[in-house]
């Protein structure tokens, strides 16, 4: 006699609920795709971005010289002398080869304090969001507080309080951004948490943390992460700032604010060979925003 059973109703519902659930999701990552590739400017700067990306990481083999040798003799060469093709700095370090070892340090110093700002400010504004009461009120009335500040002088407060160094840099920096992401994610939490299916999981008898891992995290993570990756930009300059001041990287390591500071002196003599830190800076902040905003438009996010 065949012991196999026929599915249910329930069970079949249930299936083809998973089924258009998938259906959905594909749909939507697909229409995200497809909004993405009609937005040149969000492909250029996503492609600019790569190409650095990939010079940076390969830079000990793209790089024709040695980052921390200089001769006198060389010394603030302009842009285009013979093998030296962005000139050298005012120690005749070569320029080409530090961009592309700087840039290491700069994108570490842009991107990392911004992760751990989104991971932990996440954290604490769904908690917030979600739990709401004297949970919310506290975390939120100490993210004013350091809204009460702004983000320049409190990265240089406290980078100056603990002192120069990439780790306390980092520190600061990524004590700068929690806040913000706090804020962003508890207000998308808030306007999640009360929505159908939020109330119908609780109903039925789920945790707390059941709710929050399978209904809420899927629908407030992408907004908290569109909005970290606006960040970046903001992070990288404040970095670099914070090295142009002698509160970031110290010499003779090679890092864009840095190397902005040591050719400051140079800005009347050499300035194209002086401005280039800037314009790296600058490219990367200006292609960062942009591919933020080519992100936000096509997951629709709304601000």
């Amino acid at each position: 006699m065949s012991t196999a059973t026929t599915p249910t109703a329930a069970e079949a519902e249930l299936a083809v609920q998973a089924r258009q659930a998938t259906a959905r999701s594909e749909g939507y990552w697909a229409g995200v795709w497809k909004r993405l590739r009609r937005d040149p400017v969000t492909i250029v700067c996503g492609a600019i971005l790569l190409l650095m990306l990939l010079a940076i990481i390969f830079a000990p083999l793209l790089a024709p010289h040695d980052p921390y040798q200089g001769s006198m003799i060389r010394r603030l060469r302009a842009i285009g002398t013979p093998n030296y093709p962005l000139g050298t700095d005012e120690l005749g370090r070569d320029i080409l080869t530090r961009l592309l070892h700087g840039g290491r340090l700069s994108w570490f110093m842009g991107i990392v304090p911004v992760v751990f700002a989104f991971v932990i400010g996440s954290t604490l504004g769904i908690l917030a969001g979600f739990v709401g009461g004297k949970v919310n009120m506290a975390i939120m009335r100490t993210t004013d507080i350091f809204y009460a500040f702004p983000s320049v002088l409190l990265a240089v407060a406290i980078s100056g309080a603990l002192g120069a160094g990439i780790f306390n840099a980092i520190l600061a920096l990524t004590l700068v951004f929690i806040p913000q992401i706090i804020r962003v994610a508890e207000s998308v939490t808030q306007g999640v948490r009360n929505l159908d299916f939020v109330d119908a999981a609780r109903a039925s008898g789920a945790s707390g943390f059941t709710i929050v891992r399978v209904h809420v995290l899927g629908n407030v993570l992408g907004p908290i992460f569109v909005y970290a990756t606006s960040l970046i930009s903001v992070c990288m300059i404040l970095a670099s700032g914070l090295s142009f001041l002698g509160l970031g990287t110290k010499p003779p390591e090679p890092e864009w604010g840095l190397m902005l500071n040591t050719l400051r002196t140079a800005i009347y003599v050499q300035p194209w060979v002086a401005v280039l830190p800037g314009v790296c800076i600058f490219v990367t902040s200006i292609c960062f925003n942009l591919l933020a905003d080519g992100l936000r438009q096509a997951m629709d996010v709304k601000g």
